[in-house]
């Protein structure tokens, strides 16, 4: 895999008219590393705030009940997910007017003054209501970066790619974060490792924060010597703004279903270490595994996803993995509910990212393919940000409540089988995208 990723790539700028594909001059390889730093760091903030739920909810959101704070929480933890939208559409239209590049660095900008103001807010115990209104501004500020990341960069990734590689390169999106989730979790079970139960909740759980905002610096320096992928010259009139998003409704449509699949299955496995804490009574120490394993199936099997739908096309890539979910998840977890040993999580963890990435990977590269070059980053973004903010935000809200009024430990697997079908059926309705010219 690296071997492929390190051959030369270039921008995709042509004349007017022209195949993207043409007229290109060699990046060097910091031009991936750019956009997967940039995009591991904003998803590494974002989603290291559902690995320490419990902890943030205790410090911010006083309840009456563990459960009462948790759920308080992963509400917050939700709240995230309203401006993933407005990111999406915002930053993905300045996208596709101003450039991959400078939409890029808006985008990790904003992470950081979201991660820095949760990192640093003082206890609800030391400044009162101020506490939690700070750590919800946050949260709107950090889903309004990530709303608009994921359409500039895999637009990047697409436009950039050499031929027969656009899948492979830009499955590293989704690999991306797959290495976010599992630095997340190496951190966390070291801290866990590290400090005592009383200071993980006063303090520990806010160091994996302020790390990541210690690669900041790098990651805008090799953003900003990004080349720029986006045409020249002014895309067609009905393949640009609102009228190009009116002639591509379907598809849309379609991405946001297809989106709805993989990220309820994501935001499992990343609720994996709440669930195993506070559903399955195991340490944090061990839940914490949970989301390394995950997080590492996910960053490998995207690149597996990738280079199969290189390979076989991203239709049937993106197709059987899923089918695969809706009908192993709910006996995996049945198996965990009864037997909730160390082994069992790792290995449900891993199954349900694995399937989850090589899925999502041939998802997330076929849809921009099909995108005219006009709206592919905001196309993206809707897609991707409206599927995300509709079932990611509310999915650990959703599991939590229903586990507790129902007293069902396996609610979560049935919730990804149902979601899963779907998305499958969204998925036949796509057409393969994998010897599809880029639209100018």
């Amino acid at each position: 895999m690296q071997t492929s990723i390190a051959s030369p790539i270039v921008p995709s700028i042509a004349p007017a008219g022209a195949d993207l594909r043409a007229a290109r001059a060699p990046v060097p390889t910091r031009i991936v590393a750019a956009t997967v730093a940039g995009n591991a760091l904003e998803f590494y903030d974002f989603v290291t705030y559902a690995f320490f739920a419990v902890y943030i909810g205790r410090t911010f959101f006083p309840a009456a009940t563990p459960m009462g704070s948790l759920l308080l929480s992963v509400a917050v933890f939700g709240v995230g997910f309203f401006t993933r939208p407005l990111g999406g559409i915002l930053i993905g239209a300045y996208a596709d007017r101003a450039g991959r590049r400078p939409a890029m660095l808006l985008t990790i900008t904003l992470i950081t003054v979201g991660t820095l103001g949760l990192a640093l807010t003082p206890s609800y115990a030391s400044i009162g209501l101020a506490a939690p209104i700070i750590v919800v501004v946050c949260r709107l500020v950090q889903g309004l970066a990530l709303g608009g990341e994921v359409g500039p960069a895999t637009a990047f990734l697409v436009e950039a790619a050499p031929e027969g590689k656009r899948g492979l390169y830009a499955s590293w999106q989704l690999a991306s974060q797959g290495a976010a989730a599992c630095v997340a979790g190496l951190v966390g079970m070291a801290m866990n490792a590290m400090l005592a139960p009383q200071d993980m909740a006063a303090w520990g759980w806010r160091v994996p924060f302020l790390v990541g905002l210690l690669l900041v610096p790098v990651a805008i320096y090799l953003r900003h010597r990004m080349p720029e992928t986006l045409h020249a010259s002014p895309p067609r009139a009905e393949n640009s703004g609102k009228a190009g998003l009116v002639r591509h409704r379907r598809l849309i449509v379609l991405a946001i279903l297809i989106v709805l699949g993989g990220t309820v299955s994501s935001y499992v496995v990343n609720f994996m270490t709440t669930y195993a804490i506070t559903t399955l009574k195991m340490s944090p120490g061990i839940a914490l595994s949970a989301t390394v394993v995950g997080g590492f199936c996910t960053m490998v099997f995207s690149l597996v996803g990738g280079w199969l739908s290189d390979r076989f096309g991203r239709k049937s890539t993106m197709l059987w993995p899923r089918v695969l979910a809706v009908f192993a998840t709910v006996p995996a977890f049945m198996l965990l509910v009864a037997q909730p040993g160390t082994g069992m999580l790792l290995a449900v963890s891993a199954v349900l990212a694995a399937l989850t990435a090589i899925s999502g990977a041939a998802s997330l590269v076929a849809i921009p393919e099909l995108l005219p070059r006009g709206i592919r980053a905001t196309g993206m973004s809707i897609a991707y940000a409206v599927g995300v903010s509709l079932f990611g935000g509310t999915t650990q809200l959703l599991i939590t409540w229903l586990i507790g009024i129902t007293g069902n430990a396996s609610v979560p697997a049935w919730y990804v089988a149902a979601t899963s079908v779907v998305t499958v059926i969204a998925m036949l309705m796509l057409p393969e995208s994998r010897d599809h010219r880029l639209e100018d």
